[in-house]
């Protein structure tokens, strides 16, 4: 369940944005204004923040990047109100919610910060016995290791291992490792005490008090940088932290669950990673399959997918044409949950009739390349041949000759140059997770290959390349 913190009344517009997001399973918390909402995130904390543009967006910004609060603001604002909105995101919002609000678009965003909660879709005879077996670890207290490719759902399986765990009652908290600097997450973390910093005016719970009692979930644990590892493993030994700037430990009471794409035994073979915190880590390891090794799936998941965006959208639930379901059943879904829930998001836009037919589901073009295809002879490639010249007209023909790396990037590039930057529009388009996204982004950077910018890294006056 999101943790979403509104910033303004509740009386108008973004009542009503307030009261979809609650539709979706957020839990609220309210603050009339920024003062008050920087206390609460300095407490209890919060995974989003929609705050009305009528406040100071730029001042609550600034304040929380100060003060190493790494919680997404969200300005929310209607549309004429375009000029306010565009200093909101320079000043550092990450989005703007157009008020009066649509439920798809908060959905998304809620999405963006945080799985969802509801149960595993599950029906192929592997996934039910991985679920019985996260079902029986959850009763203790163990640490739980999570993996299996990017968009397989370990979030999802995270959530029903609190579920059916004794802390149920508890806060389930979640953070993505790989989404913060080595100095933001730190504090994110452990929290710090006033004066601990610059800009630390007061004190702060990290991740660890907020889940005091429940559950954490630490996602992309193998980005975690080497002096966070030994921090972090001190606190699964001892069961206390250090508030950055602290005089004396805090004792928590928090199960870890962590959660990784990486092969975590190879990362300590190769000096990556600690081996004592893999080991305290991995008490219990859940490997979730890729969706190709998991057909009985596909069917199901693409029918609960077609119910929920048709409900969301205030759209009729349309059952699955033969046809569609046939079309389903041939891809191989590199892209995972993650890219079947959007295309039957899709799908559900696109339908007509009384059916959700085969003309809508359109598989992206970085999923058609990676889908196998029917060739009748294999032709092989030599390293040191000539690029292939594509035939006019046919756009698959033209990724033929390049390595798949390749066209991935191309394609992800190009589509966050086409939503200005937007890191959370690309990647709701591309059909991956905002952390996949963002993890694909730092491993281009890293190679030395032009990312284009957020808009919120944009300095005034300054427009995206192209």
């Amino acid at each position: 369940m999101a943790r979403l913190l509104i910033i303004g009344g509740l009386g108008g517009e973004l009542g009503q944005a307030a009261k979809l997001a609650q539709a979706r399973g957020a839990k609220l918390l309210v603050a009339e204004g920024a003062t008050r909402g920087l206390d609460i995130l300095r407490g209890q904390g919060a995974d989003l923040v929609f705050c009305d543009i009528t406040y100071d967006v730029a001042w609550l910004v600034q304040t929380m990047a100060e003060e190493r609060i790494a919680t997404p603001v969200i300005a929310c604002g209607r549309t004429r109100d375009a000029d306010a909105a565009l200093r909101a995101i320079r000043a550092g919002a990450k989005d703007f919610l157009p008020l009066p609000p649509d439920a798809e678009l908060i959905a998304a965003m809620l999405a963006a910060v945080t799985g969802e909660a509801e149960a595993p879709v599950v029906q192929d005879p592997a996934m039910l016995a991985l679920l019985d077996r996260a079902t029986q670890v959850a009763r203790a207290e163990a640490s739980v290791l999570i993996t299996g490719e990017s968009g397989t759902g370990k979030e999802v399986m995270a959530r029903h291992i609190h579920a059916a765990s004794r802390r149920a009652h508890g806060a389930f908290v979640a953070l993505n490792v790989a989404a913060l600097p080595e100095s933001l997450l730190e504090s994110e973390l452990f929290g710090h005490e006033k004066g601990a910093f610059s800009g630390a005016v007061a004190s702060r719970k990290g991740k660890f008090e907020q889940a005091d009692g429940g559950t954490l979930l630490l996602d992309e644990i193998g980005e975690m940088q080497p002096h966070l590892q030994a921090k972090l493993l001190r606190a699964l030994q001892e069961r206390e932290i250090d508030r950055l700037g602290g005089s004396a430990p805090v004792k928590v009471d928090v199960r870890i669950l962590a959660a990784t794409h990486r092969d975590l035994a190879a990362e300590v073979r190769a000096g990556r990673f600690r081996e004592d915190l893999y080991f305290r880590l991995n008490v219990v390891n859940l490997r979730i399959p890729p969706l190709r090794e998991r057909l009985a799936d596909i069917l199901p998941l693409a029918d609960h997918f077609a119910r929920r965006y048709a409900q969301v959208n205030g759209l009729p639930v349309r059952a699955l044409s033969p046809a569609a379901r046939s079309l389903l059943l041939a891809h191989a879904w590199p892209g995972n949950v993650r890219e079947l829930e959007n295309t039957i998001h899709r799908a559900v836009l696109l339908a007509e009739g009384h059916e959700l037919g085969a003309e809508a589901i359109e598989i992206t073009a970085m999923a058609a390349a990676a889908a196998p295809l029917a060739i009748p002879t294999p032709v092989l490639l030599p390293a040191s041949a000539a690029p292939v010249v594509a035939p006019k007209g046919n756009p698959i023909s033209a990724l033929v000759g390049k390595r798949m790396n390749e066209v991935e990037r191309d394609l992800i590039l190009e589509t966050l140059s086409r939503c200005l930057g937007n890191r959370t529009r690309a990647a709701e388009i591309l059909g991956i997770s905002i952390r996949t996204l963002r993890n694909k982004l730092h491993e281009y950077r890293g190679q030395g290959v032009p990312v284009p910018p957020a808009p919120s890294q944009l300095a005034p006056g300054e427009m995206l390349p192209g």
